[in-house]
């Protein structure tokens, strides 16, 4: 009889105390999200570099907090992955080839988040990307090459600020979003090797679930 008890009033207190997280999760309205998506990357040149280049596809994914301020106004800090980068085609020696490059960041926006109307919200705010890797490859109708880039060597900037903008869309617990994120700074550190000069852009849309 003690231990029906006793497992009765653990039961009963999980229950307060799961309705009691409840309510202030809906009072305060503070929200765990992750999110996951695609992203269509490229660069801007700087003016000392022209070469043709078009974009990849890469990933994206991501877990972020959504803190309200006001009953239309929130911050959203975010941690993220994303894969940045370029591709070029042409031929040479009358064979077709394509090259790309692919950066691989680690990724903390800071963003602001402005709803007009209930279940629409547009994002804006600084992100700082640190560099995770960078491989490039190399492939013809013949053979292919793979070769991860080594960053000192490379002159390449390890942390980039840049900035983000955005709208998106949220029904019960799914969120869709699309994004514009493009660096303040160029990849290269000072310019004096002899990687080219750009900053990333990349236009991502994702899907995610709020908790």
């Amino acid at each position: 009889m003690k231990k029906l008890i006793i497992l009765t009033a653990c039961i009963f207190t999980a229950g307060i105390v799961k309705t009691n997280a409840q309510v202030v999760a809906k009072t305060t309205g503070v929200h765990l999200g992750l999110r996951v998506g695609a992203n269509l990357s490229n660069i801007v040149q700087d003016k000392s570099t022209d070469f043709s280049t078009g974009s990849k596809i890469g990933f994206n994914a991501a877990l972020f907090l959504e803190l309200p301020l006001a009953p239309v106004f929130s911050i959203q800090p975010e941690v993220q992955f994303s894969q940045k980068g370029y591709k070029n085609t042409g031929t040479y020696l009358g064979n077709a080839y394509e090259y790309k490059q692919t950066t691989n960041f680690i990724e903390v926006p800071l963003l602001a988040k402005i709803k007009p109307v209930k279940n629409f919200g547009i994002l804006v705010g600084p992100q700082f990307s640190f560099l995770a890797s960078t491989k490039t490859s190399f492939s013809t109708a013949n053979a292919s090459y793979e070769t991860l880039v080594k960053e000192d060597n490379n002159n390449l900037r390890k942390n980039i600020l840049g900035g983000v903008i955005g709208i998106e869309a949220s029904a019960a617990n799914f969120v869709v979003g699309l994004r514009y994120n493009r660096d303040f700074q160029n990849n290269n550190g000072d310019g004096t090797s002899s990687t080219p000069r750009y900053k990333n852009q990349v236009i991502a849309l994702n899907v995610g679930l709020i908790f």
